[in-house]
């Protein structure tokens, strides 16, 4: 289970939650996302027949790929899985500048067969080569059949009429031997296409993600008849490898880190020569032995992945791209604008023509696929980019609407889609509240002290509440007032841990010195990160502390500093959801993620949602009404105002005064 981490944003001042305002909300989801105008489904799309113009919202990343192809250089796209990188790369292979394409042939070498020779031809031209290479060399061996044939049946003859038949037949099986090993010379000089690019129409595109060695770099295959005649020429074993068939076009490699240091060291000595012998990768290998001339391989390079794959890259890899080509950081949402939103609309038109199985989306379907990119997003005001997630959507909605047997996809089918597009994580959460409501490991009702529940969200958007429980027990040792949490922390939870420390000194009305205090992350096997419980933190050991009970019928979320401000956090949407999923009556957020809240309208009366700015707006929302909640915000109010009364006020002056 994952905490998010705290998204720092500027945030404009948020109106608080009223009627009004969740009228407006509902009235602009009932209204239509766009103006459809004649458009009456997604057929009346036209889709685009170049890739690159159908890559959705990474405009500046397009006009970088684009100034890239111009010049032939490499590129590093660097984002999130799903965001379109792949996409971008075969875009990129169908605008490079034409060329003509060679067609790449390897003969053998008579002056030493470990060293086949390399010939390049227009494209096209290498199989007619070897076809009439391989017709010339034909004839020949018929005709050597034929005279064989006719020897050994004129020895059989002779045999049979001097009665000396077993010496005849002797005699035609020297014969047969002999023909065996000769071989005409054309036969032997008979060339290997090694490349073949007579049906491009573009520059060719290879995608080596996760090749292996011999499948990129080209690889000479083991011949374990290497004597006696029955050999296979060198020439003939030879392979060429993803390098050489992306000569002049683009070779895409996704999560170069990955790959072995050795390779990429390797691969990057083609780049620099811009060709590469071909050899065998085991060592164990007759192949081992041959090593044609060089290759071409004059290729752009198209590497991506995350940002963790940049440490497992090679340095000097990285630099030739850096120094030669563009480093480019792919967004992950585009903001929600009409234009953004016609976009999309492209989008689901293009998802239907690729798949071919599923049936157009009717304008209400099409308002449901936008308001879902919104949700998806995390922000009230952009759509999500991870259009890989989106699609897979539009697929399964297609495939409901199939089963009701629907000629068009609708809102309905989109909405029931949901349920069965939920990802892993989304069922392990799902699960994960029915258990623990089974066996009521979260209380949706009554008081409890040091027991609160927080919300996490597990993957990208799969809510889940997380109960955390805190005991203060006397200290039984010089070196009081430790935190101590268990749960499987990581490494920015454990220092949130140790930060509401100074809030509880400044805020408790008792010695904490003298406390030993427990923090429990209860049942998360999966590990805790990030800093967005942190105010649940504080509230359950405010509550251990002071021996105050907290209602149980709420849920809150939130970063808190050190000076006790609420701060805001991710998945804010998927959050609420899982605690009305859980029977939660009220939910406690960050006022800064007001705008970022998109849940789904079944939840809407399932759940009130608070906004809190600060420590104390929680205390006051969250814990039990009694009297020693009263005293301990009346000493938290006083506690504030002493701190504000210290501030100068600012001396104001009138310029124009003589």
């Amino acid at each position: 289970m994952k905490l998010d981490e705290v998204e720092l944003t500027e945030d404009s001042p948020q109106e608080e939650v009223s009627q009004p305002k969740e009228e407006e909300n509902k009235n602009e989801e009932t209204q239509p996302m766009l103006d459809y105008d004649n458009i009456k489904s997604s057929q009346d799309i036209e889709v685009p027949p170049l890739l690159i113009d159908q890559v959705i919202g990474h405009e500046e990343s397009i006009e970088t790929i684009k100034k890239a192809a111009k010049q032939r250089r490499n590129v590093l796209l660097i984002g999130d899985p799903g965001v379109g990188k792949s996409m971008l790369a075969k875009g990129m292979a169908q605008i490079l500048p034409h060329e003509t394409l060679k067609d790449v042939l390897v003969y053998p070498n008579m002056e030493d067969n470990n060293h086949p020779l390399i010939r390049t031809v227009p494209a096209g031209e290498g199989k007619k080569i070897v076809k009439a290479t391989k017709g010339s060399a034909k004839g020949h061996e018929e005709k050597k059949t034929i005279i064989t044939m006719f020897a050994i049946g004129g020895v059989l003859v002779i045999g049979f009429m001097y009665g000396r038949l077993l010496e005849s037949i002797i005699a035609a099986a020297l014969i047969l031997l002999i023909s065996i090993q000769i071989k005409p010379k054309n036969a032997n000089m008979s060339p290997k296409l090694l490349v073949n690019n007579e049906d491009s129409r573009f520059a060719p595109f290879m995608d080596a993600t996760g090749a292996h060695a011999g499948a990129l770099l080209g690889d000479v295959r083991h011949d374990p008849y290497q004597s006696g005649g029955l050999g296979t020429p060198a020439h003939e074993r030879v392979e060429a490898g993803m390098i050489h068939k992306a000569n002049r076009g683009v070779l895409y490699i996704d999560e170069i880190g990955t790959m072995s240091m050795k390779t990429q060291q390797e691969l990057l000595s083609a780049m620099q020569e811009k060709q590469y012998s071909i050899t065998g990768q085991s060592e164990n290998s007759s192949g081992a032995m041959v090593r044609s001339q060089s290759v071409p391989c004059d290729f752009v390079l198209v590497a991506s992945g995350n940002l963790q794959v940049l440490e497992g890259m090679h340095i000097a890899m990285r630099s030739r791209i850096r120094g030669y080509g563009y480093e480019v950081f792919m967004k992950d949402y585009m903001e929600d604008t009409t234009e953004n939103r016609e976009k999309l609309v492209q989008f689901v038109a293009q998802e239907v023509k690729n798949d071919g199985r599923i049936p157009h989306f009717g304008t209400d379907a099409l308002d449901e696929i936008i308001m879902e990119a919104k949700r998806r997003s995390g922000k009230q005001n952009a759509l999500t980019l991870k259009l890989r997630e989106l699609g897979g959507l539009v697929r399964s909605a297609g495939d409901v609407a199939i089963e009701n047997g629907a000629d068009l996809v609708t809102a309905e089918h989109v909405l029931e889609a949901k349920r069965y597009a939920r990802t892993l994580e989304q069922q392990i959460a799902d699960r994960s509240i029915m258990q623990r409501k089974d066996y009521s490991m979260v209380s949706a009702e009554g008081g409890r002290v040091g027991l609160i529940n927080g919300l996490a969200v597990i993957g990208d958007r799969s809510g889940i509440v997380s109960p955390i429980a805190a005991e203060a027990a006397p200290t039984q040792s010089k070196t009081g007032g430790q935190i101590i949490a268990t749960g499987k922390l990581g490494e920015i939870a454990s220092e949130s841990v140790h930060n509401v420390s100074a809030l509880i000194k400044k805020y408790s009305n008792k010695d904490i010195s003298n406390y030993d205090i427990h923090v429990q992350f209860i049942q998360t096997y999966d590990g805790v990160e990030g800093d967005s419980a942190s105010v649940t933190i504080a509230t359950a050991v405010i509550s251990a502390i002071e021996e105050i009970p907290i209602d149980q019928t709420v849920a809150l979320t939130g970063s808190l500093n050190v000076r006790g401000d609420v701060m805001p956090i991710g998945g804010a949407t998927a959050k609420i959801e899982a605690a009305a999923e859980a029977g939660m009556k009220k939910v406690l957020i960050p006022k800064s993620n007001l705008k970022d809240v998109m849940i789904e309208k079944k939840y809407e009366d399932m759940i009130e949602i608070i906004p809190t700015e600060t420590l104390s707006d929680v205390l006051e929302n969250i814990l039990v009404d009694c009297s020693d909640k009263d005293n301990l915000l009346a000493k938290m109010k006083d506690s504030t105002s002493k701190i504000t009364d210290k501030i100068p006020k600012p001396v104001i002056t009138n310029p124009t005064a003589n």
